[in-house]
């Protein structure tokens, strides 16, 4: 392997007349470039796994979960959050949590659920 020039000295130039304070803000600064497109991708993206995962965390069954992510799924709004979902279904009908995804796997409360997450009106 060839080894690496060293010019660490002509990269640095603009770093070595900052203070430490100014050192800290421009790493900051950095890192926030790194990891804002990693952000917004976790804020636009999620997968049946993932859903899953956080409706385990939240005291479901594996058989439970499975049900619910695939209902949700299939209504295309895993982009909502399977646990918020179920978190917002559980507060408007002062449910349990559990209840409330329980009820959804029976096929309650799925109006409200459009209603809330993708603005479809009751009918009149």
């Amino acid at each position: 392997m060839k080894p690496r020039k060293d010019d660490f000295q002509e990269r640095s130039k603009h770093l070595q007349k900052m203070t430490d304070e100014e050192l800290n803000q421009y790493f900051w600064h950095l890192v926030e470039k790194v990891v804002e497109p990693l952000i917004k991708l976790a804020e636009t993206h999620t997968s049946p796994s993932v859903e899953r995962s956080v409706l385990l965390r939240m005291g479901f069954n594996s058989i439970e979960t499975k049900k619910l992510v695939d209902m949700i799924f299939q209504r295309d709004l895993l982009s909502k959050g399977a646990g918020h979902i179920v978190w917002r279904i559980a507060k408007e009908k002062n449910l349990d949590i559990i209840e409330a995804g329980r009820q959804l796997i029976e096929g309650k409360h799925w109006e409200d659920v459009d209603r809330i997450f993708k603005g479809v009106k009751k009918d009149a």
